[in-house]
């Protein structure tokens, strides 16, 4: 190794040193923070593309948007998610594929989102819920459609709007009354008066 190479390499340490010793003293003046948990569960602010656990979204009513189509238990990569259907009868005599149970294996989850990506109804998401220590793994197996399964009734079928009421046929309009023509002599026609008789006017 040539001199230059050394004080190269010599100089180049001090410079990843330096750097190094710029990132550890600005953490040495940052003020701390202490999250004084359990204490400050009211307080304490997680933020919202946090992933706890997956859970159902329900509406006010108790009522769900999952289909039951098994785009999420077809997507997740370990098998954490298992739709279970059955066949249910509607009110118009049809049957229907319905959802039976949603379980969900917390225990087993990466949390890679896949699954609610890929929710064509948006029916699931996951909470920022964070506290999920049991004792027994069993207790991480869930079943996520914990409310009553209530079926949508089925909208009647619009009826068919009555046909409009055939209107009176239209009496053909009375033809005019023809007005007797009165044909009056035309000049040619008029008798010619009686001249008065020049011979007898000249005797008198």
């Amino acid at each position: 190794m040539t001199i230059t190479e050394y004080f190269s390499s010599l100089f180049k340490g001090l410079h990843s040193l330096i750097k190094g010793m710029e990132v550890t003293g600005k953490e040495l003046v940052t003020k701390k923070v202490t999250e004084q948990y359990p204490e400050n569960r009211d307080t304490l602010q997680i933020s919202k593309r946090f992933r706890g656990t997956l859970q159902f979204i329900y509406d006010d009513e108790g009522y769900h948007k999952c289909i039951a189509c098994k785009s999420c238990e077809r997507n997740c990569p370990n098998g954490t998610i298992q739709v279970i259907t059955k066949m249910i009868d509607l009110d118009n005599g049809k049957k229907k594929m319905v959802l039976d149970k949603y379980m969900y294996d917390l225990g087993s989850c990466t949390f890679c989102d896949l699954c609610v990506l890929t929710c064509p109804t948006q029916a699931i998401e996951f909470s920022n819920d964070f506290e999920q220590s049991v004792f027994r793994r069993s207790v991480l197996q869930k079943q996520l459609n914990y409310l009553p399964e209530k079926i949508k009734p089925t909208p009647a079928p619009a009826a068919k709007p009555a046909a409009p009421a055939a209107a009176p046929a239209a009496k053909p309009a009375a033809a005019p009354e023809k007005k007797e023509e009165t044909t009056q002599p035309t000049p040619a026609d008029k008798p010619e008066a009686p001249q008065p008789n020049s011979e007898n006017n000249e005797n008198k």
